[in-house]
């Protein structure tokens, strides 16, 4: 059974010059414990997808059904609390929030589910992304690639069964993405979880075990990597 499955989603939106189609019928799916990767250039339409297949957005036509559960018929309340509890995500600027210590914002994600916070998980996970010793920082006291790792440790604390990135090293020097990238595939592994991830980088995308090319708003081609 598919986590994710896209079938003919087209996005358009209305303007003064007429209506403007962002995507047009995409259709794919991603089987539970995937990785997948989005690519094309700018305006292609890949963000837009990422945020369809994640609920935070509905399609003007065609249909998402994310962990069996068709987004469609849900209200925007229910597919934040889907979103919430099935779901994690990595974004290019990390969204951490910049009150909170390290190991504080690693643990948000339990919070909004109403679950008991778990320090000492969180603790680990900030072990496995070599931060345990940064879990009493701030934002503010870290760097670009120390953030991002906290994001990724925040991103599993409650076991997801799709995570979703957006660019998760547009934002990082060379090296430093190469490290982020080696993270984010161990524990995605290790954790089972189907990944979904946009990027702009060629090689981040042959990581993963598919490639959808974007272009114009279509899905131009597919590709299966190399393992």
């Amino acid at each position: 059974m598919p986590i994710l499955h896209v079938d003919q989603v087209s996005k358009v939106y209305p303007s003064g010059e007429g209506d403007l189609t962002v995507l047009e019928n995409v259709s794919f799916h991603l089987d539970a414990g995937a990785t997948c990767a989005i690519v094309g250039p700018s305006g292609s339409g890949k963000t837009t997808l990422l945020g369809l297949c994640a609920g935070l957005d509905v399609p003007t036509s065609g249909d998402v059904r994310l962990d069996n559960q068709a987004l469609k018929d849900l209200n925007e309340d229910g597919r934040a609390a889907l979103r919430r509890e099935r779901t994690g995500f990595i974004f290019q600027n990390f969204q951490l929030m910049p009150s909170l210590t390290a190991l504080e914002n690693v643990l948000i994600p339990l919070e909004l589910l109403g679950k008991r916070p778990q320090p000492p998980h969180a603790l680990d996970l900030l072990e496995r992304v070599g931060l345990k010793e940064r879990a009493t920082h701030y934002p503010s006291q870290m760097s670009g690639g120390e953030q991002q790792r906290v994001a990724i440790a925040r991103a599993f604390i409650h076991q997801p069964a799709l995570l979703f990135a957006d660019e998760p090293t547009g934002n990082l020097d060379e090296s430093t993405s190469h490290l982020i990238e080696d993270m984010l595939f161990e524990l995605n592994r290790e954790a089972g979880t189907a990944l979904l991830l946009v990027t702009h980088d060629p090689e981040l995308a042959k990581r993963t075990e598919r490639t959808l090319t974007m272009a114009g708003g279509r899905l131009q081609s597919t590709t299966q990597n190399a393992s």
